[in-house]
């Protein structure tokens, strides 16, 4: 149980959950194809109403948004005492339930304001590892929004030559200070062309 100091909202991650779950059961399988392959799959192993019941539950859940900075923890949690500060992806609430796997103790040294980045730098560091960057390689980032913008600063501190696509030109200009080289879509400018 974790009594939460700080939180981070990033409006686009943000409006893509929202928008996901107010999305139909159709839309919802229209984004998630692979999910849809698990559905049949599930449906030929445990039959159809089982699979029925499971797919309406899950579908029907809401979808906990946010991400923070936390500071108590509750009993039967291993490795975290009360009193302990910890980075979670918990729902943005003044006091949040999450499960031990969904938080990380933060290091002495680091602000409440710093570590409430953790949960979204780790969703680009989880693609940066799924790519195993080498020192000098071109990666684009199509997107530059905060995640995108941290996938963008790991990668520069990996080594890499990072350019950026966006359509807002003001997120292009604040990648430019950020080591990232960024093309705004609405130039004109073929990216492949401009990326080379």
């Amino acid at each position: 149980l974790i009594s939460s100091i700080c939180t981070l909202v990033s409006a686009g991650t943000e409006r893509m959950l929202v928008d996901f779950g107010k999305a139909s059961w159709i839309d919802k399988a229209r984004q998630q194809p692979d999910k849809v392959q698990q559905v049949l799959e599930k449906a030929r192993t445990d039959g159809l109403f089982t699979t029925l019941d499971a797919v309406r539950s899950k579908l029907d859940q809401p979808l906990a948004l946010g991400y923070g900075t936390v500071v108590a923890v509750g009993s039967g949690v291993v490795g975290f005492q009360v009193g302990d500060r910890v980075a979670s992806n918990g729902p943005h609430a003044e006091l949040v339930a999450v499960p031990q796997h969904l938080s990380a103790p933060i290091p002495v040294g680091v602000s409440d304001e710093a570590a409430v980045f953790t949960v979204l730098a780790s969703i680009g560091l989880q693609g940066i590892r799924l790519a195993n960057p080498t020192l000098g390689e071109t990666f684009v980032v199509s997107g530059l929004g905060l995640i995108g913008l941290l996938t963008g600063q790991l990668l520069v501190a990996q080594g890499c030559r990072v350019l950026g696509l966006d359509p807002d030109p003001s997120k292009c200009a604040l990648a430019e200070t950020l080591g990232i080289t960024a093309l705004q879509l609405a130039s004109g400018v073929d990216p492949v062309a401009w990326s080379l």
